[in-house]
């Protein structure tokens, strides 16, 4: 048993296996297509607009604009790409489940720990820009706000980020009353969310000068990709969309149909609200400015009202992502555990809201560290490095799904193959080489550390082992 065999390392699990596992302990199928749409929107809007905007646009200028739609379509040549997969292998682990059924297991894992990354450095990221809006909301509403001391990590300027812990932590205990739940509660806060942003698209549109966009490019090309790569964390509901897949009704029709639709949605509110912010305020002036979007409106409008509701409505959104993420990160987690990759205390159920508890202790006090003490750039580029190799694995297990088992029931197949799925290969790549170096080596640090955790424990103890 302990005794190393390359085979190994490519041994992939059956899609029929995949389909037919139901442990004794199972996951309840109660979401529908609405709420796995709003599942999916989400875990997607607000972040890259709430928060990345004060990096992003000094990275590209109003070229940001730009940076959104080629992340969009790099999106959306993968969502096309999840969709298949998820209606071919509709279970919870997402593109974990998707690797090991085409790529093989060491590949499977390797991948997991990206999405484990992606889920928890991105809930850490989207926790620190939460306590950026609660404390302009106070701002407005007392004329006070906390210091830096207690609302900021190390690296910014402070020493404890109280606001990000006291964020996971609530979301933690929503997610264990139960998925259905928290799901409908997500639904709410995200039409709440759309409404907000759709105000501060209409106010920002009064306010708009067209000089704003000149220089359009003033970092050219380079700048473009630089800050596409950054902001493309915040396209991580696609993900978390399929990691719902043995929570969903009809999965088959569902997951693929819930995909698109919260792209479509998503992608629309990014560019419009990127286009009315460059117009209503000067590229320059996003560098360093926190809660950008109510310091914008306050500006335009003279009005604190306007930063108040946009600040709620930035408070909302990120408590509705931070949910979700931290949702999508259980659920991986649990997979991997029932395949024998990590310990059972992973798949254990809570016997009354059937819902992973003490993985959700777990994930919550990891993510809860991360958002207190590391700043958020190096949480925002950590993250899209996870989602874009996450991306591009997906992309490709569906052209091997494709050579190697044609005949599986599929509910949606991929347009103009294999084109697109290489297409999105390429996107993705070409992201990731625009991340920074420091993002590069971090990265290599975690697969490192994956790497030791596999060959140590994860392929001794795995369900297909023997």
């Amino acid at each position: 048993m302990g005794q190393f065999r390359a085979a190994d390392l490519l041994r992939r699990k059956p899609v029929a296996l995949i389909e037919g596992e139901h442990p004794p302990e199972h996951l309840h199928r109660s979401i529908g297509l609405f709420q796995l749409t709003m599942l999916g929107v989400g875990a997607t809007i607000g972040t890259g607009i709430f928060v990345a905007l004060t990096t992003a646009v000094p990275a590209a200028g109003p070229a940001v604009i730009l940076s959104f739609v080629l992340a969009g379509i790099t999106a959306a040549l993968t969502a096309l790409c999840y969709a298949e997969l998820a209606s071919t292998i509709p279970v919870s682990g997402s593109s974990y489940s998707y690797a090991y059924a085409t790529l093989g297991e060491f590949v499977a894992f390797v991948v997991g720990a990206c999405l484990l990354l992606e889920y928890a450095v991105s809930a850490s990221a989207i926790a620190v820009g939460w306590g950026q809006y609660l404390n302009e909301m106070l701002t407005d509403l007392v004329g006070w706000k906390m210091p830096d001391v207690i609302a900021k990590a190390p690296g910014a300027g402070g020493v404890f980020n109280l606001p990000a812990v006291a964020l996971v932590g609530a979301c933690m205990v929503l997610l264990l009353r139960g998925v259905k739940e928290s799901t409908t509660i997500n639904a709410i806060l995200v039409v709440l969310k759309l409404a907000i942003l759709v105000f501060f698209v209409v106010v920002a549109f009064t306010g708009f000068h067209a000089h704003n966009l000149s220089p359009f490019m003033p970092m050219g090309w380079k700048g473009v990709g630089a800050a596409a790569a950054s902001i493309f964390f915040s396209y991580i509901g696609i993900d978390a969309v399929s990691t719902a897949g043995e929570e969903v009704k009809d999965p088959r029709r569902t997951l693929p149909a819930g995909i698109v639709l919260s792209l479509l949605i998503v992608t629309a509110i990014y560019i419009l609200v990127a286009v009315a912010a460059i117009g209503a305020q000067p590229w320059t002036a996003f560098a360093g400015q926190e809660a950008g979007l109510a310091v914008i409106l306050r500006n335009l409008t003279g009005q604190a009202w306007t930063s108040l509701v946009l600040c709620v409505g930035a408070i909302v959104s990120i408590f509705s992502i931070t949910l979700v993420v931290m949702y999508g990160q259980t659920r991986i987690l649990y997979a991997m555990s029932r395949d024998g990759l990590l310990p059972k205390l992973f798949q254990r159920l809570d016997p009354k809201t059937r819902t992973p508890d003490l993985n959700t202790y777990i994930v919550a006090a990891f993510i809860a560290v991360l958002a207190a003490f590391v700043p958020l750039d190096v949480l925002v580029n950590l993250t899209s490095m996870g989602t874009l190799i996450a991306f591009a694995i997906v992309s490709l297990g569906v052209i091997i799904l494709r050579r190697t088992q044609p005949d599986l029931p599929r509910g949606y197949k991929v347009p103009l193959f294999p084109a697109l799925p290489a297409a999105s290969v390429a996107f993705c790549g070409y992201l990731i080489w625009k991340l920074p170096l420091d993002t590069w080596a971090l990265f290599a640090v975690w697969v490192a550390g994956a790497c030791v955790v596999y060959f140590g424990y994860s392929r001794k103890n795995s369900a297909l082992n023997g």
